[in-house]
């Protein structure tokens, strides 16, 4: 059996239902599957939250999408402008004044969000780019940008990594960190809803939800508008990994696929996805991919029943970052789309 991805149209739609009730806006983050970008484009009204002009071929409307800008030039802006996009988040002031000066210039009207830092205590910086501006610098920039007549819609933008469910205090930190809430049309809140994976604290999933109807309640008395960008919680459980055995020795299972070829999310992150029927207890067995890479690895310790070779095995919520590497020159897999 050739490995394979089963995307599933009606859990993308009940997951991009949910999470709509949560917000007056979703823009799904279009990087983690463009499978499922080009579905949800065709069945409902999602936005679409792309950083990278690579991405934009699998958007047909691209007034739907909010360009998250990385330094960039007039030339780019000029082409973002001239398919219709109009929706700009910027992180730093370098592409600020590049944009406002290309507006100034060519009289062109957009919505503006800045994207701010927000502290996170469980991320290391010496391992990731901390991404947006300061406190003082947003707050004075936005006193000059509402000014500005070129900007239709001003607002903030930043972003939890999204399997950082610690740190969810959403009204107590924007109350803190902008000095003007009036100045604000729109909250972008950017990511951040988990997906559930065998290595997830499942618990804490409804306490996130909670915080998300608060905030949205707070900004709706401020007359502010609330994007969230999911892009996990809509992808993951959408689709499901389907392998086979192609080896049992002793308590170690091989499948004949990769994480190198389809979940990569489980070196970069590390997120461990969950296998349909493993048990509770019992026989533990580690799984893993077929490259010689001892990373290579699905599950360190999973509880199955009898493995045997010629088995399926099928991973759980895999539609998440399910990106391909060229590593022993592995091949990327199809995806089938299943109602």
């Amino acid at each position: 059996m050739i490995p394979k991805f089963i995307l599933s149209r009606g859990k993308v739609l009940e997951q991009y239902n949910k999470v709509k009730h949560y917000c007056d806006t979703v823009s799904y983050s279009s990087k983690t599957n463009q499978d499922v970008t080009k579905l949800l484009e065709s069945e409902t009204d999602s936005m679409f939250s792309v950083h990278l002009v690579n991405e934009l071929k699998h958007i047909t409307d691209k007034s739907r999408v909010i360009f998250l800008a990385q330094a960039w030039d007039n030339k780019l802006i000029s082409s973002l402008l001239a398919q219709e996009i109009k929706w700009f988040v910027v992180d730093n002031e370098a592409d600020l004044d590049i944009l406002l000066g290309y507006l100034e210039k060519n009289h062109a009207k957009i919505n503006l969000l800045l994207r701010i830092k927000l502290k996170e205590n469980t991320i290391r910086t010496e391992k990731y780019f901390v991404f947006g501006m300061d406190s003082e610098t947003v707050n004075r920039r936005l006193k000059e940008l509402r000014k500005n007549p070129n900007i239709t819609n001003l607002g903030i933008h930043f972003h939890r990594k999204t399997q950082n469910m610690a740190e969810w205090n959403l009204k107590y930190e924007i109350s803190n960190i902008i000095d003007d809430l009036n100045l604000l049309d729109v909250v972008n809140i950017g990511g951040g809803i988990p997906a559930e994976y065998a290595n997830t604290n499942v618990k804490v999933i409804g306490s996130i939800f909670n915080k998300l109807s608060e905030f949205k309640e707070f900004l709706k008395e401020k007359c502010i508008q609330m994007i969230i960008e999911p892009g996990r919680f809509i992808a993951a459980p959408a689709l499901r990994l389907v392998t086979s055995i192609v080896s049992v020795n002793q308590h170690n299972v091989t499948v004949n696929a990769s994480v190198y070829n389809t979940d990569m999310d489980a070196i970069i992150v590390p997120v461990k996805l969950l296998i349909e029927g493993e048990r509770q207890e019992g026989t533990p067995y580690a799984v893993k991919g077929c490259t010689p890479c001892s990373m290579d690895l699905f599950r360190y310790k999973v509880y199955l029943d009898d493995p045997k070779v010629g088995d399926m095995l099928v991973f759980l919520n895999a539609g998440a970052y399910n990106f391909a590497s060229d590593f022993c020159d592995l091949e990327k897999l199809p995806t089938e789309v299943v109602e």
